[in-house]
């Protein structure tokens, strides 16, 4: 017999969201339940080093439509984004965290709006971060206000991971070959029929935020050096007016040297040799980035490693390997999807 066609499918990043689990599939299943369409859940599991991949089986065990996909190691948020909407098939893909600051009961609308005014994207846009800290609003700020100048306008402001697209923007992301996708702006990038949906952020439900401050700047370092080739342009504007000020310096050095005013010392030649030391560390370090990005590309290494799939897999959660630890993988007989993003 034939599958149902699948209309909607919610992807879930988790790592390490054992404490937030029963909460989120109480209220998500809810949701679901209620919204009268076909649907299905996938829980991307991203390396997690508690009992968050076992929660995760269990429920699914009571929840015919929940699937876990479990990743072999920790690739990060962006990453675990992608594997959740590759693996999923339906018309319309919702993309959630799991700690609930984003609230699930928020699909309903989108999805009618998305539907009513036939859009291919509707973004969740906070309208209310008080529950954030005080630094995490005042860096979400400098984040957007930078990549808004950098990407374009098309980039909505404070609009996060928290997002609905249609069958049609997952086969043109389907098309893009590059790797270190940052989703929330390649998805504007790609031009296609948006709305933007407004909400109130609430507080995370259990547990503690994993998006600490080396998370956050790899994503804004990720955001910038992949969308933009300002960097460099910053590195050449940097190195001609370093050049500029060398050559001034110099013509000022003549001058007093030919009025006999010159007096023999070694500061100044210290600080033009520093400044223009620094101007080209600089230089070799932001082109190092963009070398950096084209080995990655070069080596065509897949992006993530599927190492437990429900839908496919039988036997316990358990079998799979658990990563960081220092002893070798046990073969359980699963699956382990190599996913190739070559074009």
């Amino acid at each position: 017999m034939a599958m149902q066609a699948v209309t909607l499918s919610v992807v879930v990043p988790m790592f390490d969201e054992a404490d937030a689990v029963p909460y989120l599939f109480a209220r998500l299943r809810a949701v679901l339940e209620n919204l009268g369409v076909s649907y299905e859940v996938i829980a991307v599991d991203d390396g997690s080093r508690d009992e968050t991949a076992e929660l995760v089986s269990q429920e699914g065990a009571r929840w015919p439509q929940l699937r876990l996909i479990r990743l072999l190691r920790n690739v990060g948020h962006q990453a675990a984004i992608g594997a959740g909407m590759e693996h999923s098939s339906g018309d319309y893909v919702v993309t959630i965290d799991a700690d609930l600051q984003d609230p699930p009961e928020e699909i309903a609308a989108m999805l009618t709006l998305a539907r009513r005014d036939r859009l291919d994207v509707v973004y969740g846009i906070r309208r209310d971060r008080s529950s954030d800290s005080v630094a995490k609003r005042v860096s979400a700020g400098w984040y957007y206000r930078v990549v808004r100048r950098l990407a374009g306008p098309q980039v909505p402001a404070h609009a996060g991971d928290f997002r609905l697209v249609s069958r049609r923007v997952l086969n043109a992301l389907a098309q893009l070959p590059e790797h270190g996708r940052v989703y929330r702006l390649v998805i504007p990038w790609l031009g296609f029929p948006a709305a933007e949906h407004h909400y109130t952020r609430d507080s995370r439900v259990a547990g503690s935020s994993k998006y600490q401050l080396a998370s956050m700047l790899r994503l804004a370092f990720d955001s910038v050096t992949s969308f933009s080739a300002a960097p460099l342009r910053i590195a050449t504007w940097a190195g001609l007016t370093a050049a500029l000020l060398c050559t001034l310096f110099m013509a000022w050095t003549v001058v007093e040297w030919l009025r006999g005013d010159t007096v023999a010392g070694w500061a100044s030649t210290v600080i033009v040799v520093m400044l223009l030391g620094v101007v080209q560390l600089l230089c070799l370090g932001l082109l190092g980035e963009y070398v950096g990005r084209l080995f990655s590309a070069a080596q065509q290494r897949p992006t993530y490693i599927v190492g437990f799939d429900s839908r496919q897999d039988t036997g316990p959660v358990r079998q799979v390997p658990r990563p960081y630890k220092d002893q070798p993988l046990e073969g359980d007989g699963g699956s382990q999807a190599i996913v190739d993003h070559r074009r």
